[in-house]
């Protein structure tokens, strides 16, 4: 029931933002006169924030076509390596990409796509063989294709870093740091050649009881059968994973939303006013950050599950407790693998500590090969994406990839 009175909602709002658009378009043409009298630029402008909020979203694209090596601008080929039903792993091609550091950026599956990472991407190209987890949205995914938990997102990590070859870099962003670091243990233990020369974990939920979040709280202080019974649905017929249990991603997104209402609305204001002025470009740039905030997809529900019981609610990693295909993740192995943690000052979702907590957990690898960086005035969205991302974070990922074996 749940699923279905969504799509009854977004297909109501689709209709409702196409009239919104259709009315702004002719509240502004330069041949209405009505348009420059009384509040009409003020209505069109409101017309137009509707509109752009009740619009239907898909999946994005990366849209990246070329990047500056060396000064020089060469292009950049996207190409699909190697396919699983769950995702896929692409690959940034370039001029520059022969020699450069191999370098896999592990996505979060937390609702949105792979393509919240675009800045992240768009930064580390230029120095760097960029690859990256591309999850595919789970009400695609046929019943007969299988599950998906967090032991086969390990397995895929594994095996795309098989893919890569030996001597790349792995970063993690956000919920991935913990598979991420699992997958790099077992790794480790196995003596894997392809294991990674250095793993970077950016605002990650390693060790949740350290400054928990309004987040961490959330999982931790419900029971599991809570969210079994409460954010579980499954997919309509109309959709290819037909009959699948899902995480929808718009209930992820509802959550996030809520938990920064007053500073949504006030973009949305800040953005009506620069439409009012016929700042078009200000617009613009709220308009592009919601566009990918607000494109969302589902999760498989025994992902969802596991990754509440093991991370937030049983802390099995930090406590050594977690399991692989039912062999313990001994994160003593990691002897030769560098880690960079990376946390923001202002980070709601991952609190201070809880990414720093590995460097701790991994007691056999030696300190010259731990690194921890607190991002000033950051918040969650910040350690990865805009200006103190590119300006302050990277250049120490950059470096910190080159001094080991880079």
């Amino acid at each position: 029931m749940l699923y279905h009175a969504f799509e009854m909602q977004k297909s109501w709002l689709a209709g409702a933002s196409a009239l919104a658009t259709a009315g702004a378009q002719v509240m502004q043409h330069p041949a209405n006169p009505l348009g420059y009298f009384g509040g009409s630029p003020q209505f069109a402008s409101a017309l137009e924030v509707f509109a752009h909020a009740a619009a239907p979203r898909g999946k994005p694209a990366f849209d990246l076509y070329e990047t500056a090596v060396g000064g020089q601008v060469v292009p950049v080929t996207e190409v699909v390596e190697a396919r699983k039903p769950f995702g896929q792993l692409k690959h940034f091609k370039h001029k520059g990409t022969k020699d450069a550091p191999k370098l896999l950026i592990v996505a979060p599956m937390s609702g949105h796509y792979a393509t919240l990472l675009r800045g992240t991407v768009e930064r580390m190209l230029p120095g760097h063989d960029v690859w990256i987890t591309d999850w595919r949205d789970a009400r695609n995914v046929p019943l007969e294709a299988g599950k998906f938990d967090l032991d086969d997102y390990i397995d895929y990590l594994i095996g795309w870093m098989e893919h890569i070859g030996p001597d790349a870099h792995m970063l993690a962003v956000c919920q991935p740091s913990v598979p991420a670091l699992a997958a790099a243990a077992i790794m480790a233990a196995d003596k894997n050649k392809c294991r990674p020369k250095t793993l970077t974990m950016m605002g990650g939920p390693i060790d949740t009881r350290k400054a928990p979040t309004a987040v961490n709280q959330h999982a931790m202080t419900r029971p599991h059968a809570w969210f079994q019974e409460n954010v579980i649905a499954t997919v309509p017929a109309y959709y290819p994973g037909a009959g699948r249990r899902v995480y929808p991603g718009f209930l992820q997104l509802a959550g996030f939303m809520s938990m920064n209402l007053g500073n949504h609305m006030m973009s949305h204001w800040s953005m009506f006013k620069h439409l009012v002025d016929g700042d078009g470009e200000e617009a613009d740039k709220t308009k592009e950050f919601y566009d990918e905030y607000r494109s969302v997809c589902d999760m498989t529900a025994e992902f969802y599950l596991q990754t509440v019981d093991v991370v937030f609610q049983r802390h099995a990693l930090p406590k050594g407790e977690m399991l692989h295909r039912g062999k313990p993740v001994d994160l003593n192995a990691i002897e030769d693998i560098a880690l960079l943690a990376i946390e923001g000052e202002r980070d709601d979702i991952s609190g201070i500590g809880q990414t720093k907590a590995a460097l701790t957990l991994a007691k056999n690898l030696p300190a010259e090969q731990k690194k921890y960086l607190m991002a000033k005035t950051v918040g969650h969205y910040g350690i990865f994406n805009g200006r103190k991302w590119r300006e302050d974070i990277a250049p120490v990922v950059e470096k910190w990839i080159r001094s080991n074996g880079g």
